[in-house]
């Protein structure tokens, strides 16, 4: 029989076992092929060259990370693949064919797979890519005409990058195979199989992973200044290895801990299945720290996306809550914007300040200067804007920081400090980023202090005047816009500086992006997650198949065999959901801090997704570890 033949054969038998595997691979090559095709159509071009820009470039990160993700996912799929062929490929050593031929017949199934997975992935992604455009397109709140045509160079780059990835590991299976010995070859599929490890190493390996695990959560929720990204760096190499610490040291202590409880262990059957984690723990504890790892990425995936989300809302409002502000030494000009206004004020305001001019040493030295508004002044526009206000007074040297609204914040310890203004020293008591002052907010250094203390400082700085509009209909804008420059120009001895937003501006539209980008990473993470930990209990069910033939012969029920199996498997991804839950505690308390968002819900949902999804894939492992090992 010809090499080729045999390896279609053998391809066509074992497909089954690899089912998810390619399913996997197909779903993750359909999302990279769409996010591709977006940098190539014209469905991008609605939101403006600005916007576009940023998502080109937020898109071509996201295929860097599939691109990463796909590498190392393919690296360990390929492991198991050819783990659970070695056994049988070195049958064919011992029956005299070269590690060569073999080899290549090994790099024939495997490219059988690489290739069914990468077509089947191409095929529907350009299925797909009315509904990915649709997807976007509503996640954008934007009409447009979708182009359901997918070009052939997204095709041509999806085609070239994981047929890269996949030659690599399966060359490298094919150089393992060629240098390894019929012994080598015969044994792997039982080597390190059943092993009960040493509980003075366990001990000290679980110490170990508490303490890096916990490290990690510590770096990560921690209040930082600049070191932030550093901190956030740590905390993710920190966790990752704390989880497989962890698998390797804890869980598997905890198991051995339970059977030697004897009046435990010899209840309702839970010998066999707490031996059987016990015996193959320090073989499968790595697919279940990955599985882990997969899960606790998908979560801090979408929590990423809903935080974008509300942080884009959040911008939005607090940029559109004047349409039109002034800042001005003349008290009249007030008057005459409301009188050019007129029905068109939805809400209107209007506060002295004081402006005092930066010195040296100063704690936002290289700004023009700041902005000091009274406490009671603040109050008065807070009521006037409908805007909330829950400011205590504050007292001699003390100030209130009115910060702006920004997408993610590299420091999360700045709420209290010492803060020196015009050569003055003042404690920082509280920081609000409720837009009082709106979008001059966002531009200026603005403190509230005392009524007393404002009144010292009226006789040292420049008192200004601000005034605040909101109109009610965004059609009026233009017109009132040009009303309101003719008036400036006209006005003697004019120190004013006008802002206008227009209602319908959207220069920071790229942001709502980043919300379906995040939901289609977190799909591909859980997915994967769930085909990891198939795809290891497919492989162990096939070794495990002589062990439960002979347990049927010395007359155990089959029933309870099958409560055995299902009861592991239930450890093994109870396991690693557990882990993963604890775990996004943390990485999504550390996003929210950054982001200044309430995460909890979305914490919350997203841990009850994945479980769903555990859910479903255990009950596929079940069906398929039973029928694999004919109980």
């Amino acid at each position: 029989m010809r090499m080729t033949k045999l390896a279609f054969l053998n391809f066509k038998s074992s497909a089954k076992n690899f089912l998810w595997l390619i399913v996997s691979l197909a779903f993750t090559v359909m999302i990279f092929l769409n996010f591709v095709n977006l940098t190539y159509s014209d469905a991008l071009a609605e939101v403006g060259e600005h916007n576009k820009e940023y998502m080109d470039i937020i898109i071509r990160v996201l295929c860097f990370i599939l691109g990463v993700f796909s590498f190392f996912y393919i690296w360990y799929a390929t492991n198991v693949f050819l783990t659970r062929r070695k056994k049988e490929i070195g049958i064919y050593i011992f029956m005299g064919l070269s590690g060569e031929k073999i080899g290549k017949m090994y790099m024939i199934e495997s490219a059988l797979t690489g290739i069914t997975a990468l077509v089947l992935g191409l095929l529907f992604g350009t299925l797909a890519t009315g509904l990915f455009q649709m997807i976007l397109m509503a996640a954008l709140d934007m009409e447009m005409i979708i182009d359901f045509h997918v070009k052939l160079m997204p095709i041509v780059i999806t085609g070239i990058v994981y047929a890269v990835i996949y030659s690599i590991f399966v060359w490298k299976g094919y150089w393992n195979i060629a240098r390894s010995s019929v012994l080598d070859m015969i044994s792997a599929a039982k080597r390190n199989e059943y092993v009960r490890q040493n509980s003075i190493f366990l001990f000290l390996k679980t110490i170990l992973g508490c303490g890096v695990l916990g490290s990690g959560y510590y770096i990560a929720v921690k209040d930082s200044g600049q070191e932030l990204l550093g901190n956030v760096l740590v905390a993710v190499v920190l966790v990752t290895i704390g989880v497989y610490l962890l698998f390797g040291g804890l869980i598997p202590l905890v198991f051995q801990r339970l059977a030697a409880h004897k009046a435990f262990l010899y209840q309702k059957q839970r010998n066999l299945w707490i031996n059987q984690m016990i015996f193959r723990m320090k073989k499968n504890y790595r697919t279940y720290a990955m599985a882990s790892v997969l899960a606790l990425s998908a979560v801090t995936a979408l929590a990423t996306g809903f935080a974008m989300k509300t942080r884009y809302d959040n911008i939005i409002s607090f940029e559109n809550t004047y349409t039109f502000q002034f800042l001005t030494n003349q008290e009249s000009i007030g008057e005459q914007a409301a009188a050019i206004m007129g029905d068109s004020i939805l809400y209107q305001g209007g506060v002295p300040i004081v402006q005092l001019m930066a010195e040296e040493g100063d704690s936002d030295w290289g700004r023009s200067g700041y902005l000091m508004v009274s406490w009671s002044g603040l109050r008065e526009l807070a009521a006037a804007a409908g805007l909330e206000f829950d400011l205590e007074e504050p007292v001699e040297n003390e100030v209130i920081s009115l910060e702006n609204m920004p997408l993610m914040s590299l420091i999360t310890n700045g709420e209290r400090g010492t803060r020196i203004i015009a050569g003055r020293s003042y404690e920082q008591i509280k920081t609000t980023r409720v837009p009082y002052f709106g979008y001059l907010q966002e531009q200026m250094s603005i403190y509230a202090v005392s009524d007393t203390e404002y009144e010292q400082l009226a006789s040292d700085g420049d008192v200004l005047y601000t005034f605040h509009y909101r109109i009610s209909d965004p059609a009026d804008y233009e017109r009132i816009k040009e009303a309101l420059n003719v008036l400036i120009s006209n006005t003697e001895e004019n120190f004013t500086a006008r802002v206008a937003l227009d209602p319908n501006h959207n220069d920071i539209g790229w942001i709502k992006a980043l919300y379906p980008f995040c939901i289609f990473l977190f799909m591909v993470f859980a997915m994967a997650s769930g085909c990891i930990m198939l795809m290891k209990v497919i492989n162990d069910s096939v070794e495990e198949k002589p062990r439960y033939e002979v347990l049927g012969k010395l007359g155990i029920d089959r029933k309870i065999l099958r409560r055995s199996v299902a009861c592991e498997l239930a450890a093994a991804y109870g396991s690693s959901f557990l882990v993963m839950a604890v775990s996004s505690y943390f990485s999504v308390l550390a996003l929210a801090k950054t982001m200044f968002t309430n995460l909890i819900s979305v914490n919350i949902v997203s841990i009850l997704v994945i479980f769903v999804i555990f859910i479903i894939f255990y009950l596929c492992s079940l069906t398929a570890y039973q029928k694999t090992a004919g109980i």
